[in-house]
């Protein structure tokens, strides 16, 4: 597995690969959630009439990070990371410095990413995760969109944990008709449920045991929406019962159409999702849990 740090070094490696191109970018301090999607990028770069090449990235962007953020703490584990992929089938991975991918950064945030041409996520953007967290998502659009410019993928694989991301990333691809396919991939999880993710390295052991309530929460609602219930509102109570039983700081705990992330009326009437995003102490957990 190759190592580029530069624009120039990626672009030359990527000339002549022909047949699948599949590409996962991260932030790094990966875990198995990450190397699954790695995995299935290698099955389908593997599965035409030549092989393909799997691409991955490893950029801590500091354009999806407000000012009171965990940019400066976000856990970087380069050469573990860089053992993972290998180990999983990747072909090579970029892992560029800030300088390289915003020439003059001053500002390690989302100031830099409102001042500068960026892109822009629309409606999607401003509502949950964007609603808390302003300016994440143009600093997420305008990074993958850059990634994607620099890679030139011809596949681009998310996890479903993220589902917010991906839904925001999909629509931007095919809204700035982008000749990229994404593709979503299950959320992995712990043993107990815990959605794999690597803030939950920042877990006391207090808060990890009280962490598999967001996944319980979730399958509450699950199984009610089996069982026949489709009041959005019912759901959502469920949900925030199973949350306050903990005495965990909810942000909010949703159903929502899995296409908009559009509020249901008085009854579900199309494909839903649960979401829910909570804190622990100062560590900020989401998941999600399509209703089908």
């Amino acid at each position: 597995m190759k190592t580029l740090h530069t624009i120039t070094e990626m672009r030359t490696f990527r000339e002549g690969k022909n047949g699948v191109v599949a590409f996962v970018p991260t932030m790094g301090a990966l875990h198995e959630g990450h190397v699954s999607l790695v995995r299935q990028a290698r099955v389908m770069a593997d599965g035409g009439a030549r092989r393909g090449t799997v691409l991955a990235s490893i950029f801590v962007n500091p354009t999806q990070f407000g000012p009171n953020e965990d940019f400066g703490k976000y856990p970087r584990t380069l050469e573990s990371d860089q053992a993972m992929l290998q180990a999983a089938g990747c072909d090579a991975v970029f892992v560029p410095s800030a300088e390289e991918m915003y020439p003059g950064i001053r500002q390690t945030s989302t100031e830099h990413s409102a001042r500068s041409i960026s892109v822009d996520p629309g409606p999607l953007g401003d509502i949950l995760d964007g609603a808390i967290r302003p300016g994440h998502f143009r600093g997420v659009c305008t990074v993958v969109a850059k990634l994607l410019n620099i890679t030139q993928p011809t596949h681009l694989l998310l996890g479903q944990k993220d589902f917010q991301q991906q839904l925001v990333l999909r629509r931007m691809c095919a809204d700035l008709n982008m000749p990229t396919e994404v593709v979503t991939c299950a959320t992995l999880r712990e043993a107990d449920g815990l959605a794999m993710s690597s803030r939950n390295r920042y877990l006391s052991s207090t808060d990890r045991a009280l962490a598999v309530a967001l996944s319980q929460a979730l399958d509450r609602a699950r199984a009610a929406f089996a069982h026949g219930q489709r009041h959005a509102a019912t759901l959502e109570h469920l949900m925030r019962a199973r949350l306050d039983q903990d005495g965990i700081e909810v942000q909010y705990a949703v159903v929502r159409n899995q296409q908009t992330l559009a509020p249901f009326g008085e009854a579900i009437d199309g494909p839903a999702v649960a979401l829910i995003a909570a804190k622990l102490g100062s560590t900020r957990l989401i998941d999600n849990q399509l209703l089908e």
